[in-house]
Order: structure tokens, then sequence, then C-alpha cells
């Protein structure tokens, strides 16, 4: 059962990659900002002074919700702990633009993504989001009893 959710938007970054054998583009997920609804599905970004030069556009992609779910409580907690906590987020090409399908705060879902041989990425959490998550957190969240040392006779 959902017990809590957050719309957000991921920002994808497009690279113009150039070697000597091929020139290339390579995308990865690089921010994330809450979603009120007012967004397009799809908006390309003003680069800031010089970013286009450097061969990276930036998209905004809309339309993707954060889901908070008891069973993945121990990777919540894992992740907001963290020194750098992330949001993890999947991708798939679509019609030339790196589209977000799933995103995640959950270390061990985060985990799964970046192992299942899919375009993942770990972007770094907004405090909002990581408030979010810790009011959660503190609602939901029971660690895990620990156990207890044998007794010697």
């Amino acid at each position: 059962m959902r017990m809590a959710s957050m719309p957000i938007a991921v920002i994808m970054q497009r690279r113009t990659v150039q070697h000597r054998w091929a020139d290339d583009e390579a995308w990865s997920a690089v921010g994330i900002v809450p979603d009120r609804g007012e967004l397009p599905p799809v908006q390309e970004l003003e680069s800031p002074t010089g970013e286009e030069s450097n061969g990276r556009r930036h998209f905004l992609v809309s339309g993707l919700t954060l889901e908070l779910y008891p069973d993945e409580n121990d990777g919540y907690f894992e992740n907001c702990v963290a020194p750098e906590p992330k949001v993890f987020v999947m991708w798939r090409m679509q019609d030339g633009i790196a589209m977000p399908v799933q995103a995640s705060v959950s270390y061990a879902e985060g985990t799964r993504m970046l192992d299942s041989g899919e375009s993942a990425d770990g972007v770094p959490m907004p405090a909002v989001i990581r408030s979010w998550l810790t009011c959660y957190l503190q609602m939901y969240y029971q660690p895990p009893k620990g156990k207890r040392g044998r007794q010697h006779g």
C-alpha cells in the first residue's frame, strides 16, 4: 500500500561526446525538482552562458512520481542517512530524448535499477525531497530490532 507520493520532474542532460572514432551523445539525469502540475511534459531549458558551446543541453521532463511504500522503509532510511542521499532515476531513449520512466528514494531499489542493465543514474537529493522523506520516516519507520547477544552460562 502506497503511504506517500510526490510528483517530480527530472532534468536530463545531453552531452556531445567527441572522440577520434565517432561523434556521439551521452545522456544522464542530473537534477530533480518538485512538479506542482504546471510543467509541460518536456521542455528544453535555457543553458547558462557557455554551456551550449561545451555541447551540453538540458531538458526538464515532468510526469514522474516518487512513491513511498512500507516494504522499502529500510532502503529509504539507508539512503536518507547516507552522506550524499540520492534520487535514483531509470530512463529510456524515446524519439531521440532520454525519458525518465521510474524514480525512487530507496537505496535498495536504486541499486536494483543500477544493476538491471537499464540506463539509470543517482541524482543528488534536493533538500525539499529529503525533508519530505525524513518526515515520512519519522512517522512510519521502525528500525529493525537488534539481535540479542547470546547469554553465556
